[in-house]
């Protein structure tokens, strides 16, 4: 039942500058496994709200949260049966209501995740779709058809899902609906009005909530192509991200999205939508961040680059120039709860994807991945956090089968269904119940040491990853225009090196970057004055430094 709640939480009062999000730092939080209030083993809202004042002084801009709408989590919220609700394992609308007042007071914005792909199959409108029966108006919002073959026993096309399996379920009386994700999540009819007129409800729900903006899940898998041809391959997973497909990016979704933006336009407070958007190249990823449509879309192409300097200049540099002509930031991200932390992604040798079960050389990993944040942040544009890895986390590779939770794990082929390990609830504390997540343990197993890299553990160390993070995001913050502009000067550098150059603002000194990529420290000329770097850099009287194997350092010039 909807609560009735008092006036919208008011926008932040600290911190803001127009545009705030074209060089915010954003973090998310995965509720279940943020922190814990109420001592069931599952993080809430309660328990976020109390650590709020944790990131406030970490230095991040806004928050971004993960679903925690009423679902029946066949796939951990991303199914949902109602949109206007909190999930009881999260808390309640009150609670969701407090945890926005009290962001807004600590200066912190807050961005909630939307899912207009697919509902849970036990939202209302299909739920009362099944039980009409074929002819139902209702199933005119979700893609029910005939199936083929002399009795309709074949799926209506060849489409796969991308947790593995066909794309298609078939119902008791016969008819087969869509579902690209999960059985449990059929798909809607973006061509049906009742859809588009419900979901711009939606919208205005949360925006009177007091919400910053919405981050869209699978927000290029909405239109489908005309007819919902036959893909004719046999190995369509491989093609995810690589084409257009006809589930996917077509062109269609940025009529969508234009009345959005409309919707958030009526607002103040500078709300912003945020694109989940897989596609081929980043020229494409910028249609989804044209002047009338989203504000921002994930950078997957940068995420899922080596850590490698060829790689990282061109991918850089494509990056910028593809978001340049329609005047949007590029955003930059390492680490989400879909793939492999970049801790341990960077631990494995290259080329073995996002989700990976092999732990890798731990100690590479860890000083590969603050390497790449420290490069990441000192780019112009946003860039996003995900909960844990100012800790330096690694996923853990060896949870037993029984635990996990994935739904791509139990399906056959389909993502690698290793998602879990990244999902691991954090540690807060040295010692104590769930390592201070909370007091009844925690929804999956937490490794034993977890609490050697708490954050109780890291804070004061100066040499801890989670003090680097703070360090770097209070520089962030002190120099104006570090994450501002849209280009950055590529200066001369040994090879395996990365150096660039960015402009202060109104004739403050211009700041530098060095990244070495290489596994052999390089000796160069000092730029400048030593700021803050990944590792240990040895400057000389003679204005020499050593850059360490995997390191990054900021110079003030």
């Amino acid at each position: 039942m909807t609560q009735h709640l008092t006036a919208p939480a008011a926008t932040p009062t600290t911190g803001t500058h127009p545009g705030w999000w074209r060089d915010a730092v954003i973090y998310q939080v995965y509720p279940r496994s943020f922190a814990d209030g109420d001592g069931d083993g599952m993080g809430d809202l309660a328990g976020i709200r109390a650590r709020l004042p944790y990131l406030r002084d970490l230095g991040v801009d806004a928050v971004w949260l993960s679903p925690f709408y009423a679902s029946p989590q066949a796939d951990a919220g991303y199914d949902v049966a109602d949109y206007r609700a909190i999930d009881p394992m999260f808390g309640t609308l009150l609670d969701a209501d407090a945890l926005i007042r009290d962001a807004h007071r600590l200066g912190l914005r807050i961005i909630v995740d939307l899912v207009p792909n697919h509902s849970s199959d036990r939202h209302e409108w299909f739920r009362r779709a099944l039980d009409e029966g074929p002819g139902s108006p209702l199933r005119e919002r979700y893609h029910f058809r005939p199936g083929k073959g002399e009795h309709g026993e074949l799926p209506p096309n060849d489409w796969e899902s991308i947790f593995g399996g066909p794309a298609w379920t078939r119902t008791a009386d016969g008819e087969w609906y869509l579902h690209l994700f999960a059985p449990e999540q059929p798909d809607f009819n973006w061509e049906h009005p009742a859809v588009r007129d419900e979901f711009r409800s939606i919208l205005r729900f949360w925006l009177d909530m007091g919400v910053d903006g919405f981050r869209v899940d699978v927000a290029h898998g909405l239109v489908k192509a005309e007819g919902l041809p036959d893909l004719g391959s046999h190995d369509q997973l491989k093609l995810l991200g690589n084409e257009v497909m006809p589930f996917f990016d077509q062109d269609g979704v940025h009529e969508v999205y234009r009345s959005w933006r409309t919707v958030l336009d009526e607002y103040g407070g500078e709300r912003v939508l945020v694109a989940e958007a897989w596609t081929p190249t980043v020229e494409r990823t910028a249609h989804y961040v044209r002047p009338d449509e989203m504000h921002q879309a994930f950078n997957f192409q940068y995420l899922s680059t080596h850590w490698d300097a060829g790689e990282l200049r061109a991918v850089i540099t494509d990056s910028l120039a593809a978001m340049r002509p329609v005047g949007a930031p590029t955003t930059w991200v390492l680490s989400n709860h879909d793939v492999t932390r970049h801790a341990t992604r960077f631990a494995n040798p290259p080329g073995l994807g996002t989700q990976l079960r092999e732990p890798g050389d731990r100690a590479l990993g860890l000083r590969r991945a603050r390497a790449a944040t420290l490069l990441m942040l000192a780019l112009p544009g946003s860039a996003y956090l995900y909960q844990g890895e100012e800790l330096g986390l690694p996923d853990v590779t060896d949870l037993p089968d029984e635990v996990r939770q994935d739904p791509s794990f139990f399906r056959a082929a389909g993502q690698d269904g290793y998602r879990d390990g990244c999902r691991v609830p954090l540690p807060w504390t040295v010692t104590g119940p769930s390592y201070g997540f909370g007091d009844g343990g925690s929804w999956l197993p937490q490794p034993a040491g977890w609490g050697e890299l708490s954050v109780e553990a890291q804070t004061g160390d100066p040499g801890s990853t989670l003090e680097l993070y703070r360090a770097a995001l209070a520089l962030r913050r002190e120099r104006p225009g570090l994450g501002a502009g849209e280009a950055v000067e590529w200066l001369p550098a040994p090879g395996g090196v990365l150096a660039f150059r960015r402009p202060g603002p109104d004739g403050a000194p211009a700041f530098v970057c060095t990244a070495n990529t290489t596994g052999a420290p390089v000796r160069f000329e000092a730029p400048g004055r030593l700021l803050l770097a990944s590792d240990r850099v040895r400057t000389g009287v003679t204005g020499t430094a050593e850059l360490p194997a995997d390191t990054t350092a900021w110079w003030a010039v």
